[in-house]
């Protein structure tokens, strides 16, 4: 399905990519090349997807981008003005999630899945800081599918990073990343298969309605 030779793994130890105001850890790769193609085929067969809706003044936008929310409980999770509830986890995801958790020693109760169908589907610049998110906590980003590249923008200094996200592999935003970051996926021409990126995430579950 994929080239094996591009997704040679990184060293043991996270690699930080950003060095001021936050901390992004590329982990290379999380889970091997037999099972991320599993794991690639199972989420694009079974899980919900359905075409992610913004709502822009007053305007709803459908985007060809799918998305899936997914979560410990019935969570509600608003960003783009428009509000998802979430399913219960797959078997897959579930599996997922703990092998996230191994390796990075954080703790996650909800999952926003996207499916980009090619590389000219991609993200605008933003930033994960949405109310309904545990102020500072991790959010995991695991890659399956296509490479692509993934950018940071500091929201001051206007310097920019990227990383290419593998087939199968982790990146974590940590700390402040989020109030002094912003981050997007690029469309891209020369890309032309599908890829799929779970971000796990915290829920404050403190004043959270069901």
């Amino acid at each position: 399905m994929y080239n094996m030779d591009l997704f040679a793994a990184l060293e043991d130890s996270p690699i930080n990519i950003i060095n001021c105001d936050g901390v992004v850890e590329y982990h290379g790769l999380l889970i091997p090349f037999d099972q991320a193609n599993h794991y690639f085929g199972v989420l694009l067969e079974t899980i919900q997807w359905k075409h992610d809706q913004a709502n822009i003044l007053g305007q709803i936008i459908v985007t060809q981008r799918k998305v899936a929310w997914h979560a410990d409980k019935p969570f509600h999770y608003t960003y783009s003005n428009m509000t998802k509830v979430a399913l219960p986890w797959t078997l897959e995801l579930l599996q997922l999630k703990q092998k996230v958790e191994d390796a990075t020693g954080h703790q996650f109760n909800a999952c926003l899945l996207n499916l980009y169908h090619s590389g000219q589907e991609g993200m605008a610049w933003h930033s994960d800081a949405e109310k309904d998110l545990q102020k500072n906590a991790a959010i995991a980003s695991l890659s399956f599918g296509a490479e692509r590249k993934f950018s940071f923008k500091h929201k001051v200094n206007q310097k920019t990073i990227s990383v290419s996200l593998q087939h199968g592999s982790l990146l974590v935003m940590g700390g402040d990343t989020q109030r002094h970051w912003l981050h997007r996926l690029p469309p891209t021409k020369k890309v032309t298969t599908p890829r799929i990126n779970l971000t796990f995430r915290m829920i404050n579950e403190t004043n959270h309605l069901y």
